[in-house]
């Protein structure tokens, strides 16, 4: 498979695997103590971009999917492995890339080791979570797009050859 092919496939596991991300973000938050409950750096990033329109809370969730298709499409560039392992430590190395260097130093958001140790738990078990669904999604796609996905059947009837069988 071609590069490109790998990384969209690796993008849209990566859009996929932002959903249980997104899932155990908003749970572990409502489990913080009420002084730690400011909203989460996606939030926070969100407000500082443009909206189109949107909601700040849509354009936060359109935002986070989108960061994660694109992180995700750097797993297949970086990584050979598709096991959840190999996923959760990609995570964390997305994680510390993003809130320990270039969005601190963009001046995007505070380092973040200056938010409280239980916020910064939380962000590094949900991108945990996501890089190991992003392996599992990105194996599955893979497995799909060769097998029940594939052009390389050796006889395959035309649409026209099938509907009149099935009628």
């Amino acid at each position: 498979m071609s590069l490109n092919g790998k990384l969209v496939l690796s993008g849209l596991a990566g859009f996929v695997a932002t959903l249980p991300m997104t899932a155990a973000m908003s749970r572990l938050h409502a489990r913080l103590p009420r002084r730690e409950r400011y909203p989460l750096p996606p939030r926070e990033i969100a407000e500082n971009l443009p909206k189109f329109g949107m909601p700040t809370s849509v354009a936060t969730l359109a935002y986070h999917f989108l960061y994660g298709a694109a992180a995700g499409s750097l797993y297949a560039a970086l990584c050979n492995r598709r096991d959840p392992m190999t996923g959760a430590l990609f995570g964390v190395g997305v994680w510390g890339a993003s809130y320990l260097g270039w969005i601190p130093a963009a001046r995007i958001l505070t380092f973040g080791k200056r938010h409280p140790a239980r916020r910064n738990s939380l962000m590094l078990v949900s991108h945990i979570v996501w890089g190991a669904t992003l392996a599992m999604s990105l194996r599955e796609l893979e497995a799909a797009r060769g097998s029940v996905f594939s052009l390389a059947e050796a006889s395959r009837p035309n649409l026209l050859d099938r509907a009149d069988r099935q009628g």
